[in-house]
């Protein structure tokens, strides 16, 4: 089936231009022409694979609109120079004015922030009061809480209290990663959509309705997730994965720790730099060298090929198992403010052979 979807229901279009997921896409449509919508949808799968772009475009076949409803999407630029900035406000300043996005009067999301990107409890008591607000257009209001799974203890009860007594008028749709970071009482009251991510051959028609460069290379390093396809920035991908490729050197016993200690330096002195994006990149070049291991000729970092193939003739799985768990603990801890290179520092002391 072809990665973008034109469906038309009962001589209108409903859901359009969504890549993917079409079991998922169907579901809604129905729920939406039989005026069977719940209160509150829960969309969880992998980064990038759409969950907050299909929110927008629930949003738009009920409210219309929808260019002003993709306004909202995060990843356009003047919404990430406003998250930016907001970064470099205090976080009493960011609680007394809690970021909400409301290009279309009728939809309103509500974003994670501040350096830690969280969703905080004055945004969702904000979501709160606009709850209670009457429609300006038709008979709907669509709110969306994206990333919802980045919610702190005292946020995530705070939208309970919205959940448990929704107004009829409100649709609010939650987007999470890891759908099992949420209170069980926040997944009991929604209904559930995992959506998957991308086969190759929607990956590849999603490339070229998009007219991306790099599309191969972009494919390989986005694994089904369209957003990231679109997203990424591969000179910036690059020199990640330049610093990773050092650490796994050291970390493996391929070199000295002094050869990791130079780009080391360099993480401490970018401040503005973020440890999630090198562990993606420590992700996927450890995939690769669990495929090589294993005899598959397929590779992520296929441009890496041999400097890959020297590293996994010299480590073990049982290195690559512990590898993979010690970049789970490392990972746990990136909402809170830890150190990049002090973290790394560690992960390849934890690795090095004796």
């Amino acid at each position: 089936m072809s990665g973008t979807l034109w469906r038309r229901w009962w001589g209108r279009t409903v859901i359009e231009n969504f890549a993917g997921n079409p079991a998922v896409v169907r579901a809604l449509e129905r729920m939406i022409t039989s005026g069977r919508l719940p209160h509150t949808l829960l969309f969880y799968g992998p980064e990038g694979v759409g969950k907050a772009t299909l929110a927008r475009r629930v949003a738009a076949a009920l409210l219309g609109d929808a260019a002003r409803i993709e306004q909202d999407d995060l990843s356009l630029p003047p919404n990430v120079e406003l998250l930016a900035e907001r970064e470099k406000l205090s976080s009493e300043d960011r609680a007394s004015d809690p970021l909400m996005l409301a290009t279309h009067p009728d939809f309103l999301t509500f974003p994670p922030e501040g350096p830690l990107r969280q969703i905080s409890i004055q945004q969702m008591r904000l979501l709160k009061e606009q709850a209670q607000l009457r429609p300006l257009k038709g008979d709907r209001r669509v709110f969306l809480v994206d990333q919802v799974d980045r919610a702190n203890e005292q946020a995530a009860n705070s939208l309970l209290k919205t959940l448990e007594e929704p107004p009829d008028h409100l649709v609010l749709v939650l987007t999470a990663s890891n759908v099992y970071d949420l209170l069980p009482t926040i997944r009991s009251r929604s209904v559930q959509f995992y959506l998957a991510p991308l086969s190759l051959e929607e990956m590849r028609e999603f490339a070229r309705m998009r007219g991306l460069e790099d599309a191969e290379r972009r494919i390989r390093l986005a694994d089904g997730s369209p957003g990231l396809a679109v997203s990424l920035d591969l000179e910036a991908y690059d020199r990640r994965r330049e610093a990773m490729l050092a650490l796994l050197a050291a970390a493996s016993g391929a070199a000295r720790f002094s050869a990791w200690a130079s780009h080391a330096e360099r993480l401490a002195a970018a401040r503005a730099e973020k440890l999630e994006p090198y562990l993606r990149v420590l992700y996927l070049l450890l995939e690769d060298l669990m495929r090589l291991r294993e005899g598959a000729s397929e590779l992520r970092n296929a441009d890496r090929k041999a400097e890959l193939e020297a590293l996994a003739a010299r480590i073990s799985f049982r290195w690559l198992e512990r590898a993979v768990r010690e970049v789970d603990e490392l990972a746990a801890f990136l909402r809170r403010n830890i150190q990049k290179s002090v973290a790394l520092d560690a992960l390849v002391a934890a690795l090095r052979p004796a």
